[in-house]
């Protein structure tokens, strides 16, 4: 039981690490699900875990003993998780589970507030075009999603970069992109150290929008110029966005992306955002890897089965010292 209880605790550190990596060598679409998947299973599996620690703890309480028929002496010979650890994993479940609900609630009232905004927008189209003269673009959440681009955001590109953005504004309104985000960002919430994995996410589902954008118009090196200029319009006039849009994390910052490129030019590896969806899309489009997916998936299940074994060990523990009481 002892190795198997940790394994989960460690494996997201390993997620976190491969979370770039990963999209860097995947197709967008596979790596937006994967790492959503990834981030929700591990989270679930680091939850599972820290409550069977805590539980441990519980079982050796009197109270518990009593009400639950449990022979001490089994208990204390049975089980290999020590007091103060099973202490601390219970205050580490409270603190997850309280940071999930609060990022839940969170979530929840941006997406209601995004419908809202969405459904006051004018006219009765999926694409509103409003008057703002700062460059923008981006898609509200909803019932249907509705797609905002400002006439600053028009007059900044050409006719095939504004078909470019109209194409990857409607592949995150067509596959409903913020709930890749919602889920990651919980799963990150839950387990902190998944906050990368929650982030590549965010970026996996803007290079989903980009290539089915340069697919749509055949031709990549356009559809990485619509997203230069773009970005350089966002930047010279950020524009004023609604708090729920932006905090739903669909829109991505193409301002601060430019100038985190502009101000890390001699560090490839720590390369903004644009600035890699840009290389992305004059590069080769990726093909999918079945084998870096299925490595993923063992990992992932390796996690789930090590939480599995851990409860079950726990529920053999207190059946034998259910049965040594008696």
């Amino acid at each position: 039981m002892l190795v198997a209880i940790y394994l989960p605790l460690v494996i997201p550190l390993f997620a976190a690490v491969a979370a770039r990596s990963l999209v860097d060598r995947l197709s967008p679409t596979a790596a937006a699900w994967l790492l959503a998947a990834s981030a929700l299973a591990l989270a679930l599996a680091s939850s599972a875990v820290l409550g069977v620690l805590a539980l441990s703890a519980l079982i050796r309480l009197p109270v518990i003993e009593t009400i639950g028929h449990l022979s001490r002496s089994v208990v204390a010979r049975g089980d290999v998780v020590s007091v103060p650890v099973a202490v601390v994993a219970g205050a580490l479940l409270a603190a997850a589970a309280t940071a999930a609900a609060k990022a839940a609630w969170r979530r929840i009232a941006a997406i209601v507030r995004a419908h809202r905004h969405a459904s006051r927008l004018p006219g009765a189209g999926a694409i509103v075009v409003t008057e703002d003269a700062a460059a923008d673009a981006y898609t509200v959440p909803g019932w249907p999603c509705r797609i905002v681009i400002t006439e600053g955001m028009l007059r900044a590109l050409s006719a095939g970069e504004r078909d470019v953005l109209l194409a990857h504004e409607r592949t995150h309104a067509r596959n409903s992109h913020y709930l890749f985000t919602s889920v990651a960002r919980l799963a990150a919430a839950a387990n902190p150290l998944l906050r990368p994995v929650a982030a590549e996410v965010g970026y996996a589902i803007e290079r989903w929008a980009d290539e089915r954008a340069a697919a749509e118009t055949g031709d990549r090196a356009l559809a990485a110029r619509a997203i230069a200029h773009a970005a350089l319009a966002t930047s010279a006039a950020p524009p004023d966005r609604d708090a729920a849009i932006t905090a739903l994390g669909l829109i991505t910052q193409e301002g601060e992306g430019h100038r985190e490129g502009r101000h890390r030019k001699n560090s490839t590896r720590r390369v903004g955002p644009v600035p890699r969806r840009v290389a992305a899309l004059l590069a080769p489009p990726l093909r999918l890897s079945p084998l870096l997916i299925a490595a993923v998936v063992v990992l992932v299940a390796v996690s789930g089965a090590s939480a599995l074994e851990a409860a079950i060990n726990l529920h053999r523990l207190i059946e034998l010292a259910q049965g040594q009481f008696a």
